[in-house]
């Protein structure tokens, strides 16, 4: 058998080399094309999704300031809590690793449970599955170590009084922003600038790395409440809403020199810890949003008005007969539609006479009336800090008809908020001063205290006016429509309102709004208080006097103890301790000892050595105290209707007295004079 030729198989040979280079030609050829591709073409494209596959960059929330009352005691703090996150592209069955979740969270419905199984089942590499959980849930969920489930930390903001000043401060929401009050309106000093940490992870998205730019934490706030008069405010107003059977109410406490809110209570109340458990009514802040008519507290700006301009002294005569006045097609009468008669100017607003109210109010005109309306602040916002506060509702004055003259002077037609009213009547304790109420005292930012001082905005009336409309004002709960608001040992000037409610476009029968306002000690004010009471229904009734001024007291008689605000009738003796260089140590207290309380005396305005005591024979005991302001002395008075006796004696210096005893008595009745034909 013949063999093949040697050219054969290098032909052969040559031919399958050619074949293998050109397949490996063409297989070098596309990778490299694929190469240019990927690292030319679609360069940018692959870093990107390489990033976000080994990378991952999550925020920081910057921690809140704190919240602080005026003694530096925590109203509101940042705590740290634990997030539970996903990374559903881990998690190969959402819908039992819901389940699993959900039973350990413990708080699950069905409709979480399915939207939570909806949310791991996307392909995303990340995904909540719940934020600032309690410690006991994250326990709980860490102990199932599931695959693709995480834990961060997280800033919750904590409320350690729970609802304690619960409107003023507001609540932040999960992601760290202010949603309400305080929280809210300061929420760019408070919150600070959030950081930010980037992860990187391997092919298996278990962090090997990380990288963080820490967050800067807020301004640190301090405001002007302090904590256990608000305490007191809210107890107080609290049991006041339940006794009457109201529908809600508001009280505020004032500081009258300076707006500084001490005490801001709303009921019903929530707690801020939990604000979704409750409803939009608890959450909102009556006191800055809820109008209502003030009915006779309004007289204050009436009289004030006639007052400061001249029109009508406060013994000046207004007559109220026959106990109807008729403007237009309105009838206007007085309280259980009695005849009040003819009354003094003061008398009109002690026994709160609506009919007295519109004639004084008719000649001050509609243009003055309108001017102190403004003045007081009604009809605009008063304070910066509550950017939420109603402005109020007052017509223009082009729109006042004498039906609407009537109505403002006795305190309707003019819509108004507790704050604002307090805010008035401040201006009244003051001495005529309109200063603007604030909540915020300081800041700290930085390691310093930045604080902020008072604003006096304008004058209302003069300090003549102020002192003459104080007098009225103290009548009216020595003897008036607010009795119930005395506190034994302090003079209280205040006046008493009550208004029908406007619902559904019409004045109720039924349902008022209770509400009183007033400042002690009426000479030397502390505090400006005003409560409004929605609604009552109990057996009190719902006229302020009876409603709003007893919780007024219970707010007002602790809180002057606490501040330890000395009484003005009848202030105990100052106890004098004589310094002796020689003097041993002071004797053992003897605990079966009488104690004998000490009185504060003011010592800013002494009297001068030339000044003798004014004969005070024959007056009432508020004019007799009156004078005895005016010389730096304070007054003991015993027995009750005008000064028959004093000590020291008129004409006698008081140099170096300090205290002036007086004895009151009741004339004796003087006896029927019979003519001659002995008729009486």
């Amino acid at each position: 058998m013949a063999s093949r030729p040697a050219a054969d198989w290098r032909t052969t040979i040559r031919g399958r080399i050619v074949v293998v280079a050109a397949i490996l030609g063409a297989w070098v050829a596309g990778i490299e094309a694929k190469l240019v591709y990927l690292q030319v073409f679609k360069r940018a494209d692959l870093v990107a999704r390489a990033e976000r596959q080994q990378e991952r960059t999550q925020a920081s929330p910057a921690v809140r300031g704190d919240i602080l009352d005026r003694h530096g005691r925590v109203l509101a703090t940042s705590v740290d809590a634990d997030t539970i996150y996903a990374v559903p592209t881990e998690i190969d069955n959402p819908v039992d690793a819901a389940r699993k979740l959900c039973d350990a969270l413990a708080d699950c419905d069905g409709r979480d449970r399915a939207a939570l199984a909806e949310r791991l089942g996307q392909r995303k590499a990340f995904a909540y599955v719940r934020r600032q959980v309690a410690p006991d849930q994250a326990r709980r969920v860490a102990d199932l170590n599931l695959d693709g489930i995480g834990f961060t930390k997280e800033s919750k903001r904590f409320y350690p009084n729970k609802e304690l000043a619960a409107h003023l401060l507001g609540w932040v929401g999960v992601d760290n922003k202010g949603l309400s009050g305080l929280e809210s309106t300061y929420d760019a000093q408070i919150r600070g600038k959030p950081g930010t940490v980037l992860i990187h992870t391997d092919a298996r998205r278990h962090a090997f790395a990380r990288a963080e730019r820490r967050p800067t934490s807020g301004s640190t706030i301090e405001v002007t409440i302090d904590e256990y008069l608000q305490h007191i405010a809210e107890r107080e107003l609290h049991r006041g809403v339940v006794e009457n059977q109201a529908l809600g109410g508001s009280a505020i406490v004032m500081s009258p020199h300076t707006g500084e809110i001490l005490a801001m209570a709303n009921e019903p109340t929530f707690n801020p810890n939990a604000y979704r458990d409750f409803d939009d009514a608890a959450r909102r802040n009556r006191a800055i949003q809820d109008l209502y008519e003030p009915g006779s507290t309004f007289k204050v700006v009436t009289a004030s008005a006639a007052i400061e301009e001249h029109v009508l002294s406060p013994d000046a005569l207004v007559d109220t007969n026959p106990g109807r006045l008729r403007i237009g097609k309105r009838v206007i009468t007085d309280d259980a539609g009695r005849n009040n008669g003819l009354l003094t100017f003061t008398n009109v607003i002690v026994k709160s006479s609506n009919i007295g109210a519109v004639k004084i109010g008719f000649q001050v005109g509609t243009e003055r009336m309108s001017r102190f309306v403004a003045l007081y602040g009604f009809g605009h916002q008063v304070s910066p800090d509550f950017p939420a506060e109603n402005p109020g509702i007052v017509w223009r004055p082009e729109k006042w008809t004498d039906t609407a003259l009537a109505s403002v002077s006795m305190g309707y037609q003019v819509a108004v908020t507790p704050l604002q009213m307090v805010s008035a009547v401040s201006s009244v304790a003051n001495g005529g001063q309109y200063v603007e109420p604030r909540i915020v005292r300081a800041m700290y930012r930085d390691g310093r205290r930045f604080q902020l001082a008072p604003k006096v905005l304008r004058r209302t009336v003069s300090a003549d006016t102020a002192a003459t409309l104080t007098g009225i004002m103290e009548d009216v709960v020595a003897s008036g429509t607010a009795k119930r608001a005395q506190i034994p040992g302090y003079t209280i000037a205040g006046k008493t309102g009550t208004a029908q409610k406007l619902i559904d476009g019409r004045y109720s029968h039924a349902d008022h709004y209770a509400s009183f306002v007033g400042f002690l000690p009426s000479r030397a004010p502390e505090l400006a208080i005003v409560v409004v009471i929605d609604s009552a229904k109990g057996r009190n009734g719902d006229h302020g006097g009876a409603v709003a001024a007893p919780i007024f007291k219970n707010i007002a008689e602790p809180a002057l103890h606490y501040l330890g605000v000395a009484p003005t009738i009848n202030p105990p003796p100052p106890v004098l301790v004589a310094r002796h260089a020689d003097a041993g140590p002071p004797p053992a207290a003897d605990p079966q000892a009488e104690r004998k309380p000490v009185a504060l005396v003011d010592t800013a305005t002494p009297p001068a050595p030339g000044d003798v005591m004014p004969d005070l024979r024959g007056k009432s005991a508020r004019d007799a105290i009156r004078l005895l302001v005016k010389v730096g002395m304070t007054a003991r008075v015993s027995g009750d209707g005008v000064v028959v006796a004093q000590e020291p004696a008129a004409g006698e210096p008081i140099a170096g007295q300090r205290v002036c005893r007086l004895a009151l008595e009741r004339w004796p009745a003087r006896q029927p004079s019979t003519s001659a034909a002995g008729h009486p």
